[in-house]
């Protein structure tokens, strides 16, 4: 029973990635993505989490708007978004609950940032070395994805306090 539970808040998380990734498509690099992701290795754990974040990603980079990407990109985008689950789940393990609101979100802070950059990392090393000049494309798109850095820094602190109420009503649950 207990897997079924899982399973199915893991599909309705990367079902909730897809969906939203649509509605922040207009927005470019503003997503909610590495937030579901953070939140779900912070509420199920790292492997339910990247679960989580590859299935979403998997599903948005074969259905999106722009068309699929090519292979390698797509591999790099699934590891990418999935690896943001192990933020969350590292989060968890820190004495959140006793921490001061502050500390909370520096954490927070510093959380969309590793998720943010976990993601871009391997997406613009793959994108430069298909595409290149490598050195030109790789800058160019680390550059490119500032605004997503700067966007999950107000998303996080903004959105946290939804995962806790789930983390509180989950906890008795799964």
């Amino acid at each position: 029973m207990i897997r079924l539970k899982l399973l199915t808040r893991i599909a309705l998380f990367s079902s909730l990635i897809y969906i939203m990734s649509w509605v922040t498509s207009l927005y470019p690099n503003v997503n909610l993505i590495f937030f579901i992701v953070f939140s779900a290795g912070f509420l199920w754990g790292k492997t339910a989490g990247f679960f989580t974040g590859a299935i979403g990603m998997g599903l948005w980079t074969l259905f999106n708007p722009h068309g699929p990407a090519n292979p390698l990109t797509m591999l790099a985008q699934v590891v990418g978004a999935g690896s943001g689950a192990f933020c969350g789940a590292l989060f968890a393990r820190i004495n959140w609950k006793k921490s001061h609101l502050l500390l909370i979100l520096l954490y927070l802070e510093i959380s969309a940032v590793i998720c943010t950059f976990l993601f871009y990392l391997p997406v613009n090393l793959i994108d430069a070395w298909v595409y290149g000049p490598f050195w030109e494309r790789f800058v160019g798109g680390m550059m490119f994805s500032s605004l997503s850095f700067f966007s999950n820094m107000i998303i996080f602190p903004i959105l946290f306090p939804v995962t806790r109420y789930l983390y509180y009503v989950e906890k008795d649950r799964l």
